[in-house]
């Protein structure tokens, strides 16, 4: 979490979002602090009285939360969905502050919100109490670093601003606080619609004697440790407007940089000197932690977009494999094994996760068993990256211990996570190798290894096809292998079954599989049903250019169950075989397969013979 320490107007800048559980008076809240405050315009007044008219829920009274929540999907159902942001200031301060909305299909909205923030402001209706989606929030703001909380009691006016239950709400939060480690938590009670404890003391509560909400918000400390910590930086982009000037922007995200520092440019590890700093068009001597600059070196060194300045008294670990807290965005489960794209800084690479370790339950803490992670989950994964990278724990830099997760087709942001630590065992496993490699074995064998991965619906024809390709190679000399879809499950793959989940991991091992017998020189003929373009994608990756060729067997749905050889499809239509490709699981076709084989009228012959030409075409056979 940062603060930017100066503002336009040269006051403190402070990050403060609300959370909370829904209609619990968020918005209303923001917009009677606003109005308190003497904030809002006389025309945004006139026209806020207006659309109280039309869209109020206060009768002939102003509708507060109409400052906020400026979509028509939120003034028609009265809630927040979007992360509404006001800029404003008082006389000693200027503040973001984020409305994030309280259903809980919104909670990726609210990690959206508290990711930057400095403070959070945790709404609870006096009149329910402290409900699973508090909780929720506040074990997330606790896994973001939100180090202030304050938990305002609001609709304090439904309990009859009674003290008593305002010291119950306390008591039980703090106890729940406690177990999560969220420290430094303000109570305060009001009531947003009457402005009660807003701005000044409410003369109906004398039993409090805690400060208002705005006198709190003035008198937060901001973290001016962001400044002390060693210098970060993630390369956005480099500027070479021509061949006299080539810079390094970014934004700084710890510590300063001064001219003539030393910064090491990772992953590659290569070490450069501060020549210049620019800010704009101002050039500056230092630059400080949420400053955007640009930077000149001395040296000609190899930088791009996505890779980290450090400093070189104390360097992240660059690393593949770490573990992670991961909260779930998306209504699509977190498939283990299957390759995602992640964020983190500026650098984009895929990554793929194995099975969660546990699943945290937010009400109790209870640590529950989880093969996947479904929307809001929060759970605890090791992952693996595509390539090395520069990666530090969350708790100690924010900055680069955060990251997002995108899905690679739909490139929708599915989830977000921090590195609670790096895995060593890159350090520890190295690719051994041997004399004898898959170049000595092709010139044994006389042939090119290759992996012809089929796929298509059960019942398409694919393991026809692949065992009459064989023979024909076969009688040709070479040396081939099937892997086929029910061989496999009979052994290697018998402990999966055929969630979503499970078929990931079974084409996960399978492509591991082929990867290591295509360097032993075969040619692998790969038959599955192989649903889902991700993890075709994944095998495709694993074998060099060249040596993978998809094979779509292509027949409509309605051939395929007709011919139903196992008798699969009138199974699944009779609901005994549950998570069925074609019938209730999706199969998603190839893109641009190397071979598309129309088999509607079930020819084999005819769909060898098509394969051999492009094997040949492709110097396979030769």
């Amino acid at each position: 979490m940062m603060s930017v320490g100066v503002n336009v107007d040269d006051k403190d800048l402070l990050r403060v979002f609300t959370c909370g559980s829904v209609d619990d008076g968020k918005s209303t809240l923001i917009g009677r602090l606003l109005y308190e405050s003497q904030l809002v315009y006389d025309d945004t007044l006139a026209r806020l009285t207006e659309d109280s008219k039309k869209h109020g829920t206060q009768g002939s009274d102003i509708d507060f939360a109409l400052l906020v929540d400026g979509l028509l999907a939120e003034r028609e159902q009265g809630i927040t969905i979007d992360v509404a942001y006001r800029y404003f200031s008082s006389q000693k301060r200027s503040f973001i502050l984020a409305d994030t909305p309280g259903h809980e299909q919104y909670t990726r909205n609210m990690v959206t919100g508290a990711s930057s923030a400095d403070v959070a402001l945790i709404l609870v209706d006096a009149s329910k109490g402290i409900l699973t989606q508090t909780k929720r929030h506040s074990y997330l703001i606790k896994l973001l670093g939100v180090r202030q909380a304050i938990l305002v009691i609001n609709k304090i006016d439904l309990v009859d601003y009674d003290e008593e239950t305002f010291v119950t709400l306390c008591d039980a939060f703090q106890t729940y606080a406690d177990e999560i480690g969220l420290k430094e938590t303000t109570y305060i009670p009001v009531s947003a619609l009457r402005g009660d404890n807003l701005t000044s003391k409410s003369v109906r509560m004398p039993w409090y004697d805690g400060p208002t909400l705005m006198s709190c918000l003035e008198s937060i400390p901001l973290d001016s440790e962001v400044y002390d910590q060693h210098f970060r930086m993630s390369v956005q982009y480099i500027i070479r407007p021509n061949s006299e000037f080539r810079g390094v922007a970014g934004t700084v995200a710890s510590g300063r940089l001064s001219k003539e520092d030393a910064v090491v440019v990772l992953p590659s590890g290569a070490l450069a000197h501060v020549e210049r700093i620019f800010c704009g068009e101002t050039e500056l001597q230092e630059a400080v932690a949420g400053q955007s600059v640009v930077v000149t070196f001395h040296e000609d060194v190899d930088v791009s977009r996505g890779d980290l300045l450090s400093a070189p008294e104390k360097l992240p670990q660059v690393a593949e494999h770490f573990r992670a807290t991961i909260v779930w965005m998306s209504n699509e489960v977190m498939l283990p094994g299957r390759t995602y794209l992640i964020k983190i800084g500026s650098r984009t690479s895929t990554v793929s996760f194995e099975a969660p370790r546990y699943e945290v339950n937010v009400n109790t803490l209870e640590h529950l068993a989880a093969r996947t992670l479904s929307l809001n989950a929060i759970g605890v994964c090791n992952a693996t990256l595509s390539t090395p990278s520069p990666l530090e724990r969350y708790a100690e830099v924010p900055e680069g211990g955060s990251f997002i997760v995108i899905d690679r087709f739909t490139k929708d942001t599915v989830g977000a996570g921090m590195v609670d630590y790096v895995l060593r065992r890159s350090d520890n496993i190295h690719w051994q190798t041997f004399e004898v490699d898959r170049e000595a074995r092709t010139r044994l064998f006389s042939h090119r290894s290759a992996l012809i991965w089929f796929t298509g619906l059960s019942g398409a024809g694919k393991s026809t096809i692949a065992n009459l390709l064989e023979k024909k190679l076969f009688a040709r000399g070479m040396h081939t292998y099937i892997l086929d879809g029910d061989n496999v499950r009979s052994g290697l793959n018998k402990d999966l079954g055929f969630t979503e989940a499970d078929r990931v991991e079974n084409i996960r091992r399978v492509a591991e599989v082929a990867k290591l017998m295509v360097d032993a020189g075969l040619v692998v003929l790969a038959s599955f049903i192989s649903p889902f373009r991700s993890e075709r994608e994944l095998a495709r990756n694993l074998q060099k250019e060249g040596d993978f060729i998809e094979v779509y067997v292509d027949v409509p749905l309605a051939v395929a169950e007709s011919r139903d050889p196992k008798g699969l499809y009138r199974k699944a239509r009779a609901g005994e075989l549950p998570n069925f490709t074609g019938i209730d699981s999706p199969y998603e076709p190839p893109e641009s397969p190397e071979i598309h084989i129309q088999n509607s009228q079930g020819d084999p012959e005819e769909a060898v013979a098509i394969i051999m030409r492009a094997l040949e075409l492709k110097g396979i056979i030769s």
